[in-house]
């Protein structure tokens, strides 16, 4: 694919068949986190407030290039934030019109305390958010926000998109050796904010941090259990796909 907004499909761990749409369409990291284990390395650009970084006529116009694309979801990721993108919301419906195939959004939750964003991530039909951390200096220590966040009102804002959200609630989890062992005291941060899933990963993809072994994630899971329908990224299986532009889809490495 030629054009900057749209990449893959590429094969999602938890997704199938995943076509990517970056409305951030950045060549460096645009993002309000610089986590220790992002697979986009450092952020180069700390945004914090919401704004236009990519147009939805040209998101239309590649859309309808991709029209019949096989894919499972159309997913909101890329090189940074999705809800940083002020035209989320108006991105999802076009998408969904255009492609007839099911939307998701990844997000690092950092911004659901914000009414505005829970409105549009509301018109997705999964939602895949994160929470690292079950304490402020954790939190402070893995995801490193560019400003001043608190994990309480992130937590808050997860819990009154589950009240007010009708479509799938995912939490993710990604675990390296600074929250390793605080998997049980995470698991009871989770458990208050219902979610339909809880996915556990760790980086598998190249990064600054060292992945965890298969048995270690095997045993954080045990700490998970009764939360009903858990996966950990060594248990699940990527399928095979052939991208529009592999070169594109290989320099933007998103996560999936």
């Amino acid at each position: 694919m030629a054009g900057s907004i749209i990449y893959g499909p590429v094969p999602s761990w938890r997704l199938g068949r995943s076509l990517g749409i970056d409305l951030l369409s950045h060549k460096a990291k645009t993002c309000n986190f610089n986590c220790v284990y992002c697979q986009l390395s450092e952020t180069v650009n700390p945004v914090t407030q919401r704004g236009e970084f990519a147009s939805l006529a040209q998101l239309t116009e590649e859309l309808k290039e991709v029209r019949g694309i096989a894919a499972d979801y159309v997913t909101f990721s890329g090189t940074g934030e999705p809800t940083l993108a002020s035209n989320l919301g108006q991105a999802i419906e076009i998408a969904k019109s255009t492609l007839n195939l099911p939307v998701a959004v990844l997000t690092n939750s950092s911004l659901m305390p914000r009414e505005d964003v829970r409105h549009d991530l509301a018109k997705a039909d999964v939602v895949v958010a994160t929470v690292d951390a079950h304490t402020q200096e954790l939190f402070r220590q893995i995801n490193r926000p560019v400003t001043a966040l608190l994990l309480t009102d992130i937590l808050e804002g997860i819990k009154l998109f589950r009240r007010e959200f009708e479509g799938k609630l995912c939490l993710e989890v990604m675990f390296i050796k600074l929250n390793k062992n605080f998997a049980g005291e995470i698991a009871q941060v989770v458990r208050l904010l219902s979610p339909d899933q809880v996915q556990l990963n760790t980086p598998l993809r190249p990064c600054a941090v060292k992945p965890l072994t298969p048995s270690q994630m095997s045993f954080i899971k045990g700490e998970f259990v009764k939360l009903g329908d858990v996966i950990t990224v060594y248990e699940a299986s990527r399928p095979e796909v052939t991208p529009l532009n592999l070169k594109e889809t290989l320099r933007r490495r998103p996560k999936v």
